[in-house]
């Protein structure tokens, strides 16, 4: 699989992520451990996970991991095999486009609530899903050109 720069770049804010969770959550740890704990630990870390979630589907979409089971698709013969896949993919499209579209009513209901412990909005725990969407379209109607091409996405993957 080519790794592009865009997929180095999910990586590495995924990285970036990953290590402030577990500074967020050692830090509640130790804070309640002495007595004293922070209260912005705990929702922070709820933030953190919900980008870490979307970073992760992200990468998954690029990455072609997402779970499928082909059971009955692979007992198609080639021709219906590949009008299912069209299928499959533009309903991957329209889910994408509608967290997409809908990611950007939640930002806009939440931007005026502030987070109880930080000194955010509410809406920054919505932000991911308006890429994750945005990338779960844009990959599948790149599976779906290289279907209707007559490639699969794990040949494609290989060029």
């Amino acid at each position: 699989m080519k790794t592009t720069r865009f997929d180095g770049l999910l990586y590495a804010v995924a990285g970036v992520f990953v290590v402030a969770l577990l500074f967020a959550v050692m830090a509640g740890v130790v804070s309640r451990g002495l007595g004293e704990p922070y209260t912005w630990t705990e929702e922070i870390s709820g933030f953190l996970m919900v980008w870490l979630v979307c970073l992760g589907w992200m990468i998954a979409t690029r990455r072609n991991a997402h779970i499928r089971i082909r059971f009955f698709q692979d007992m198609l013969p080639g021709m219906s095999r590949r009008i299912s896949e069209v299928i499959i993919q533009l309903s991957v499209a329209l889910l994408g486009a509608v967290v997409a579209w809908q990611s950007i009513h939640l930002i806009q209901v939440n931007s005026d609530i502030e987070a109880i412990s930080l000194p955010i909005s509410t809406a920054w725990m919505y932000v991911p899903l308006l890429p994750a969407g945005i990338v779960t379209f844009v990959q599948a109607v790149t599976d779906l050109y290289w279907q209707v091409r007559g490639v699969s996405a794990a040949e494609e993957k290989l060029a």
